[in-house]
């Protein structure tokens, strides 16, 4: 990863913004701008200078080992209490307006910064400056992010060998954690999802201790975290013989599907391949039953810029890497919900989860 290019980057959107430096909290942020992965650090980026990475001694050597392009500050004190006495003492780098991440600052925080910090230095919320820069991968993260959709694909399998009618749903669960950890996963993505049922008409049904019934459908939402990179996919399954009406309904939600991953287009605005997925479920009459939004960016966090939703203007760049996941949630009868993780190319977008969507039966 070109930690130093991400950091010249940031410093030439600060002088844009008129801001002198950016005091950057958010772990996700600070790992995308030096690549320290451990769990406690601040990041002071300098406009027209250098930047500056502070922790305490638990990761002194960890720092060493893995902070590129800021100079490494260790102390006592905890990070940010650290960072803001250096910068009320540092008077010569004219930090006169600088930026923080309003949302990753509490309130108590930013007043005792501004108390420490003095009149002299204007604080002021940045507009979300490094989550922009995430949205668009490189080739190195897309690469990451294939390894790791790969990884989370491959636990399908182990789904499709445990989902059987009367074994709960934590037990599928847990078998494909289990298999994610041995695989080499650091960890899933999110607590996994698997919802039978009547529960499959919960858009979050996290996996609970009910059985999984004789028959209907059963969705798996999971993911997995590899080498720092989220992977997120979905599949529905049917337990028993499915309805007319079940494949209709399941039907339904891979065309709308399908065509949101059509309207992927570099240029276009996300709400656009929001409004495929509900235009073609709104012919189906099912449009009142798609109650969340169609995708959202993925990278080192599971949800991450663009939000792809309706009246949502974000244009779309090739190098972003997005989920495309209509569903269907039938109160008392149940749920259908596809997703894939896409990354955008010069033309249109490659879908990266290689698993099939007709509908397979148990």
């Amino acid at each position: 990863m070109d930690h130093p290019d991400r950091l010249k980057r940031l410093q030439s959107a600060l002088a844009e913004e008129r801001l002198d430096g950016l005091l950057v909290t958010n772990l996700p942020n600070i790992r995308y701008l030096c690549g320290f992965t451990g769990s406690a650090a601040v990041l002071v980026v300098v406009a027209q200078g250098s930047c500056y990475f502070f922790t305490d001694g638990r990761y002194a050597e960890q720092a060493r080992e893995e902070v590129l392009g800021a100079k490494i500050k260790v102390h006592r004190k905890a990070a940010l209490a650290a960072a803001s006495d250096w910068l009320a003492g540092r008077r010569k780098l004219g930090l006169k307006r600088l930026g923080a991440e309003g949302d990753h600052l509490s309130l108590a925080e930013g007043e005792r910064l501004k108390k420490v910090l003095g009149a002299g230095v204007r604080l002021r919320q940045a507009s979300p400056l490094v989550e922009r820069q995430r949205m668009v991968k490189d080739a190195e993260e897309i690469g990451r992010l294939r390894q790791a959709v790969r990884l989370g694909a491959s636990l399908f399998d182990i789904a499709l060998k445990t989902i059987r009618p009367g074994v709960s749903e934590v037990r599928v669960a847990a078998e494909m954690e289990y298999a994610a950890r041995q695989a080499g996963a650091e960890g899933m993505s999110f607590e996994t999802i698997i919802a039978a049922g009547e529960r499959s008409a919960l858009p979050h049904g996290r996996a609970s201790t009910a059985a999984i019934p004789a028959r209907g459908f059963v969705v798996c939402d999971f993911g997995v975290i590899l080498a720092g990179y989220c992977s997120d996919m979905t599949r529905t399954v049917y337990v028993g013989q499915p309805t007319g009406a079940d494949r209709e309904i399941y039907d339904a939600v891979r065309e709308a599907q399908q065509a949101a991953v059509e309207a992927v287009q570099p240029g276009k605005p996300v709400g656009e391949v929001d409004r495929a997925a509900r235009n073609v479920l709104k012919k189906k009459g099912l449009a009142r039953y798609f109650t969340h939004s169609t995708g959202h960016g993925v990278g080192l966090e599971i949800h991450e810029a663009p939000r792809v939703a309706a009246a949502q203007n974000e244009i779309l760049q090739p190098g972003m890497v997005i989920t495309i996941e209509p569903g269907v949630y039938i109160p008392g009868r149940g749920g259908v919900r596809i997703e894939d993780m896409v990354v955008v190319k010069e033309q249109g977008c490659e879908v990266l989860t290689p698993v099939p969507k007709e509908l397979m039966t148990i």
